[in-house]
């Protein structure tokens, strides 16, 4: 016991101080509460990767990088070295993390440390070509406190000549060596977006990406990794996010010499981004952690970096309210009264946003036209919107607007003004989606433009919310009004100006809050998340689907950004589930109602009155605490998750069946997170008190749940004493 306590003070000191350098052996040590990560210098000058895996406290147990030997002429040690970022010159034929072409057609880069810099819990190493002053500045980050670490590179051009990047990646992460890891990663389409896959890794390279524009429904810029026998609870597992809204990569690499190597950045796909003299280009952040615990505490670990450093207001934001959003009762029709019958209904509910979605602008009766001009119709609104507002935040709730300000429709006043501002190729067809076009938002005026419409917004009206969707792809994306050599800048230009307006509308307006919509899940990663408050998962609301679209999103991403909402049935497959299993789906994350209101029951309404009552007791046990996957939809037919509340005196239970059969019982529930040697007043959803259990109890022999017939939920709360 003594020498574990030794070790656990040694790892305290080191926490307070997150990055290490031995001099003498140049290597340097990054340390957070539960990882550690190394890299240093070999005698011939390259970074190389060293170690990632759980905490170290004493540096000097690093072994020093090394050149190693050719096995071969077919087999160079360049082949073999685990380089840090590593150019792609010489005798390198792997997935190198940057590569450039220099003006005079020069394509080779040698990559050598040239020196460092720590600042607190910050290191940056620059590394230089062997000839040019071309330079790779690598900046760490150490999140001690979340166990995260970030990785980013900034490429500057110091040379006398112009030169074009062909790929710029952010990092390159080393597993152990060894074989027989596994991966696990996010795929889907819209409407069934971040499916859990898992799959051994063999030797060649699995590719994970967007070519979208966009962050994209196919693919989640997230994946994890774990030697074959991880699971919620028990086994390492390494992981990463990276935070890009744009075009990415991920490539996860197998070498015939038993690495395992993921690279990660700008997706390579029609990438040419030049850089004059003097210039540079700063990679989105990849953020990477280990979990000695299983896949559990890996996503824990990254939710509560998300919740504490990614989060606009950090450990400051307030808990997500409860929102009603007006598509699904009246679509395109909307107008005063109608809208304010239905924020009426809402308020009785407990409702503290309301929303109203499309069809409030322009000449917008439906998706046809009207799209981009973003003035209030008057029609529908004669005296604009400022009544309506008026009268819902007189409900005791504030309003919330839906914008796409990145589209514009043809038939549109805007496109007629400027059809020169969408992505387009001179002579060529310009492909409507949802019959619109994207705007060039790589152009200054058009940022401009949609920072000026979406300001003037918040300025005139003074409300509280935007769900800003993007209900397309990309599709011939040229920017003629400047050289073709500049043109595909426009994949990355445009992601940054995006961040930009939303940076400036947050900053001039520190109330507004903005949910980021993509046609689902299609936008969401942990760059946007810097600058939004919630994102919106998928378009599929149908609960029964949404157990397993919640389940993959949560491997990645906290449930205080995951909008969930209540809607009608039948839904999506036709299927009708209890209104009960509904909302106890959806208080899994920050809870939004969607159904036409027009029609609840009297039933309906007080159930949905209740329901929103019970949320906003559990909500920032659920938004903020830790959460435990249970039992999951992909292997069992009963789902159960728990979230244990940050200070540990609280836990929510949500347990759903989706059907019975033989009349069998569900299988008990063991929870997670608890304090052993407390004792919990069990309350079930309805405000029925329970039995009081220790948590060693909970814990070893879990607990049953009555769950009976098809899709039938149960919440049960747990208070400490």
């Amino acid at each position: 016991m003594r020498r574990v306590a030794l070790f656990l003070l040694a790892v305290a000191a080191v926490s307070a101080q997150s990055v290490q350098y031995d001099e003498s052996r140049k290597i340097w040590l990054l340390s957070t509460r539960v990882s550690s990560y190394a890299m240093g210098i070999s005698p011939d000058g390259e970074l190389q990767h060293l170690y990632w895996g759980g905490p170290l406290w004493r540096i000097a147990d690093v072994p020093a990088a090394r050149t190693k030997e050719d096995i071969s002429s077919f087999d160079p040690h360049e082949m073999l070295e685990n380089e840090e970022y590593a150019g792609w010159g010489g005798k390198r034929f792997y997935e190198t993390a940057l590569k450039i072409t220099r003006a005079d057609g020069d394509r080779d880069l040698v990559l050598r440390y040239q020196s460092y810099k720590i600042d607190g819990d910050r290191l940056s190493i620059t590394l230089k070509d062997i000839k040019d002053d071309i330079e790779a500045v690598l900046e760490y980050r150490a999140f001690a406190d979340a166990g995260i670490i970030s990785r980013r590179a900034v490429i500057r051009n110091n040379s006398k000549q112009a030169i074009t990047l062909e790929s710029a990646q952010s990092a390159t992460w080393y597993l152990p060596p060894g074989d027989g890891y596994r991966l696990t990663y996010l795929s889907g389409r819209w409407a069934a977006e971040t499916q859990v896959n898992r799959e051994p890794i063999h030797e060649g390279t699995k590719v994970l990406e967007s070519r979208l524009g966009h962050t994209g429904h196919n693919f989640n810029p997230w994946f994890a990794v774990d030697q074959g026998e991880a699971n919620e609870e028990h086994g390492s597992v390494w992981f990463s996010a990276l935070a890009w809204s744009g075009n990415w990569r991920i490539s996860v690499e197998q070498t015939p010499y038993k690495q395992v190597r993921v690279t990660g950045g700008f997706n390579t796909f029609d990438f040419a981004y030049p850089l004059k003299p003097g210039e540079q280009l700063e990679t989105p952040a990849f953020y990477g952690g280990y979990a000695a615990h299983g896949f559990g505490e890996a996503s824990r670990l990254l939710h509560g970096l998300e919740l504490s450093d990614i989060e606009p207001h950090g450990s400051a934001a307030r808990p997500r309210p409860v929102l009603y959003n007006s598509w699904e009762a009246t679509e395109f029709k909307v107008d005063e009264a109608g809208q304010t019958a239905l924020a009426q209904k809402a308020a009785k509910l407990g409702v503290e946003l309301f929303v109203m979605d499309d069809g409030w602008f322009g000449k917008r009766n439906t998706d046809h036209a009207g799209l981009g001009d973003w003035v209030v119709n008057p029609q529908k609104f004669p005296n604009g919107l400022a009544g309506l507002i008026k009268t819902v935040n007189a409900l005791g709730m504030d309003f919330g607007l839906w914008v796409e300000p990145e589209m514009v429709n043809p038939d549109s006043d805007l496109y007629r003004a400027h059809p020169d501002w969408v992505m387009n190729f001179p002579g060529r067809p310009r492909s409507e989606l949802r019959n619109q076009l994207v705007l060039n938002m790589a152009r200054e005026d058009v940022k401009e433009y949609i920072f000026d419409v979406l300001d003037k917004l918040v300025t005139t009206y003074k409300f509280r919310y935007f769900k800003w969707d993007m209900n397309r792809i990309f599709a011939e994306p040229g920017w003629p009004e400047v050289s073709a050599r500049e043109q595909r800048e426009l994949w990355v230009k445009y992601v940054w100006n995006y961040y930009e307006i939303m940076d400036r509308l947050r900053k001039k307006h520190p109330e507004l809050e903005i949910e980021s919509c993509s046609g689902g899940g299609g936008r969401v990663d942990l760059g946007v998340l810097r600058y939004v408050d919630e994102v919106w998962p998928s378009d599929n609301t149908e609960a029964f689907d949404r157990l397993k679209i919640q389940e993959g999103f949560s491997e990645a991403y906290a449930a205080k950004f995951m909008s969930a909402w209540v809607t009608d049935v039948p839904n999506m497959n036709g299927r009708s589930t209890p209104l009960r299993y509904r909302f106890l789906v959806a208080m899994q994350g920050a809870l939004g109602i969607g159904s036409n209101l027009n029609k609840f029951s009297e039933a309906d309404t007080m159930l949905a009155t209740q329901m929103v009552t019970l949320y906003k007791r559990i909500r920032e046990t659920v938004q903020f605490g830790s959460l435990y996957r249970l039992l999951s939809p992909r292997t069992s037919d009963t789902t159960a998750n728990e979230y244990v509340s940050k200070d540990g005196k609280e836990a929510v239970v949500f347990a759903f069946r989706h059907s019975q059969q033989y009349d069998t019982n569900p299988p008990a529930i063991y929870l997670q997170g608890l304090d052993p040697r407390s004792v919990y007043q069990l309350e079930k959803w309805d405000g029925t008190m329970l039995e009081k259990v220790s948590g060693a109890y909970l814990m070893e022999n879990g607990f049953e749940v009555s769950l009976r017939g098809d899709f039938d939920s149960t919440a049960v709360l747990l208070h400490r004493e």
